[in-house]
């Protein structure tokens, strides 16, 4: 591990080292920075995004972390004593730290499948409806004319389609919460 305090970063940012740093923290398996000013906090989050070009989690629970929670792809803000500034910054908004697990594996997981199967659902619907659009020009002679009344095309797409999206996102779920704790090599198959 590396441990690396605010008065390390300030001369590793002003002394042009960033390299050095990501050639170091790449050959350990945590990094920490303490006692870090928020603009500090920031700059790790950016740097590491920018030139190891990877998606970034960044997880605080105070006003000293808005910084860092806006500079990565994923901000996670846990309420708690240090106010909610880092809540209302944050992507997502966790009570406890301990809750970060499930969050990431069982959630995350279920929001992948969910939005990936989402994409394939819209897509069959606008294929299979500029079909049937493609199909009756030839019986109109290309005339162009409509083939269904506009109302009767707000309420297919009001009532129709909407009950499968709504139906998959609060009743889909691939596999038990309980399966993806004790799995979490799981989540990778769904990438």
């Amino acid at each position: 591990g590396l441990v690396i305090d605010g008065q390390t970063l300030n001369i590793i940012f002003q002394g042009g080292l960033e390299e050095k740093l990501l050639a170091l923290a790449r050959r350990c398996r945590s990094v920490l920075c303490c006692r870090a000013t928020p603009l500090h906090k920031s700059m790790v989050v950016k740097l590491v995004r920018r030139q190891l070009k990877v998606m970034t989690l960044s997880i605080g629970d105070g006003a000293n972390d808005v910084s860092m929670i806006q500079a990565a792809d994923v901000g996670i803000g846990i309420s708690g004593q240090e106010g909610m500034q880092a809540v209302m910054a944050s992507d997502f908004a966790i009570s406890r730290f301990k809750h970060l697990k499930k969050l990431l594996l069982v959630h995350g997981h279920w929001c992948y499948t969910r939005l990936a199967k989402m994409v394939i659902y819209f897509f069959y619907k606008n294929v299979c409806y500029v079909n049937l659009l493609f199909w009756y020009q030839f019986f109109c002679g290309f005339s162009g004319s409509s083939m269904v009344d506009y109302w009767q095309m707000i309420f297919f797409n009001l009532f129709f389609t909407s009950v499968p999206p709504l139906l998959f996102g609060v009743l889909d779920k691939d596999v038990s919460a309980e399966t993806l704790l004790r799995l979490p090599e799981l989540y990778k198959n769904g990438q």
